[in-house]
């Protein structure tokens, strides 16, 4: 059985990945980069990239086709344009990026340590309103909450 670190291991060497400093070169020199947030919406509302365009992992197959409830024409459009997808660690936008890849998409790349790293770099996000998140925020929004129960059971 495979295991959710199996699946991202397996993407690594098929997916580009930049690291937040990276990015913020590439932002800064006036690329025409297309950030894609494929956080879930609350997680995006609280804070995220200004500019990101935000669309779930759950919907992103249909997003990125015509004829779908959740397409979205500049993403359907967007084949051939340098795309950063991020995520709060960078596992989910693995698993994107490499899914944008499949369906033709000729540079997706990963944001390695996604927003959390992005937040450590101490890059601005915004929330919903556009206010500037604190870097203390987005510490605390970022930090793993694992609670005991979703650890497993104990192995000796």
């Amino acid at each position: 059985m495979k295991r959710f670190m199996d699946l991202l291991n397996e993407c690594l060497p098929t997916v580009q990945e930049i690291f937040p400093w990276d990015l913020v070169e590439e932002l800064e020199a006036g690329s025409d980069i297309l950030v894609l947030d494929v956080r879930e919406p609350y997680e995006y509302d609280a804070m995220h990239i200004e500019g990101s365009l935000s669309v779930p992992r759950g919907i992103l197959e249909s997003a990125v086709e015509w004829g779908y409830e959740e397409t979205l024409p500049e993403l359907v459009e967007a084949r051939d344009r340098r795309i950063v997808v991020v995520c709060r660690s960078g596992n989910r936008s693995l698993l994107a990026a490499k899914t944008m890849t499949i369906m033709g998409y000729k540079d997706a790349i990963n944001l390695k340590t996604g927003l959390r790293g992005w937040n450590d770099y101490e890059q601005p996000l915004v929330d919903a309103q556009g206010r500037q998140v604190s870097l203390e925020q987005g510490d605390a929004f970022f930090f793993t909450r694992v609670r005991q129960d979703q650890l497993g059971p104990k192995t000796d």
